[in-house]
């Protein structure tokens, strides 16, 4: 069923945070409460209308990458960014399929997580429930927008969204679209969606905790530590994607060389790339004659370690390791490369300069594979493949808000679950906790049901 259309402008963009914020969390209340059906057919709207406004959202790409572009010849900014700004390269159909990908997944509210008798006629129920409301901080890439606002609508949650400057005239395109097309399905809140503009308006953000429960930011170190510095809000993200592929002395080379140029050039310019190879020195030799020159002709720069660099030929080809280049997630055509001697070795560095993002090892050896997969600390750790699988899509999740390197509450690609709460649901039948007090009350029975809560709606 859907609503007569409102305007032109879904009035989505721009306006007070306050306000937003205070609008957002009536909406959130709302979304709640709505049916599975409901919710669903807001996603389909979405995809329907980005398919109908196709050309609009891709035109308005269009002057983003123009402008982007003469950013990065001025030295502002800088040119991993301008790649994943472009929607036009397939990353627009991909957006849809992900929309689509996210209508097919179960409905993740009223889940029952545990169902227990405390006593005859007594029952506790934990039922998943929304968050409530997120504010969500991304850079660059418009199709992460869509990502975000269908999962949050498919998990009941309201969002307030900040873009990077470089995409503003895609994400005003695409929040537009979105809020057209789910103010036309009847039990959809308006204020559901908000898109800000500028960066004063991330600082008002950021003191909504009356308002907003989970702040979500995407981009570099240095912008996630500010936001945690400056919000009472919790918040969950990741900082850096530093990952690693370790080539085991018992890899299989050919399987080695084809995940490691995948995990490097496939597309750089995204978190779960890889930026450091480490290699057993049993087959360093070997694997570098191979590697090295694929690498190259994809126009990867090495940067190795003494090791690295003596192993290596032609001389010259790999530039001497600093320090910093352990710890630097390029997003660029760079790879840092090092020489150790044992597992362990490998396992140490990875947990010194990983950011707990995804890590992989490449290796026949079962023994050696669990050894790294039970003692590498990160969100995702790998046997055989290529750490570009570390993604929301890829992993079944329909899509994902972001990666989180935390260990509370969520970790890994945020998809649908990662979204939800949960909340106690008691039912009983006139009992009262004074019946059970002293040694002649009433004993709890404490046992667990086969049961599932369901709510009644007549």
């Amino acid at each position: 069923m859907t609503k007569a259309f409102a305007s032109m402008n879904a009035d989505v963009v721009g306006g007070d945070v306050s306000d937003r914020a205070r609008r957002a969390r009536n909406a959130a209340q709302i979304l709640a409460v709505t049916s599975s059906a409901t919710r669903n057919s807001g996603i389909k709207a979405v995809a329907e209308q980005m398919l109908a406004e196709r050309q609009n959202i891709l035109a308005a790409n269009k002057v983003d990458l123009q402008n982007a572009a003469d950013l990065v010849h001025k030295g502002q900014l800088e040119e991993p960014l301008l790649k994943r700004l472009d929607l036009v390269s397939g990353k627009f159909d991909a957006a849809v399929e992900m929309v689509y990908s996210v209508l097919d997944l179960k409905d993740p509210l009223e889940v029952t997580l545990s169902a227990r008798e405390l006593d005859e006629g007594l029952n506790l129920y934990r039922v998943t429930v929304p968050i409530g409301v997120l504010g969500v901080i991304f850079e660059s890439r418009p199709d992460a927008l869509v990502q975000i606002a269908s999962l949050c609508l498919k998990s009941g949650n309201a969002v307030l969204l900040k873009g990077g400057r470089e995409a503003a005239q895609t994400n005003i395109a695409l929040a537009e679209c979105i809020a057209r097309a789910t103010q036309r399905v009847t039990g959809i809140p308006d204020g559901w969606i908000t898109l800000m503009e500028t960066r004063e308006d991330v600082s008002v953000l950021l003191d909504q905790e009356e308002s907003i429960d989970l702040i979500v930011p995407r981009g570099g170190n240095e912008f996630v530590q500010h936001i945690m510095d400056n919000t009472n809000i919790p918040v969950m993200g990741h900082a850096d994607g530093i990952c690693h592929i370790y080539v085991d002395k018992d890899a299989d080379l050919d399987k080695a060389v084809r995940i490691t140029v995948d995990a490097k050039t496939q597309y750089v310019a995204v978190c779960n790339a890889v930026e450091t190879l480490i290699v057993h020195s049993d087959i360093a030799e070997d694997f570098f004659g191979c590697v090295i020159p694929q690498l190259i002709d994809r126009g990867v720069i090495i940067r190795g370690d003494g090791r690295t660099v003596k192993l290596v030929r032609p001389k010259g080809v790999v530039m001497p390791a600093t320090d910093s280049d352990w710890s630097t997630e390029y997003l660029d055509l760079i790879l840092a490369v090092k020489v150790v001697d044992s597992l362990e070795e490998a396992i140490k560095h990875i947990n010194r300069f990983s950011s707990h993002h995804t890590d992989s090892i490449i290796t026949e050896d079962t023994k050696a594979a669990t050894v790294f997969l039970r003692s590498v600390d990160s969100s995702s750790v790998c046997h055989n493949v290529s750490t570009r699988f570390a993604d929301g899509y890829r992993y079944g999740l329909g899509a994902e808000v972001g990666i989180s390197t935390g260990r509370l509450h969520s970790r890994g690609p945020v998809g649908l679950e990662g979204l939800t709460s949960y909340k106690y649901i008691l039912e009983g039948c006139g009992q009262i906790v004074e019946d059970y007090d002293g040694d002649l009350g009433r004993k709890f029975t404490h046992t667990p049901l086969d049961a599932d809560w369901k709510p009644n709606k007549d």
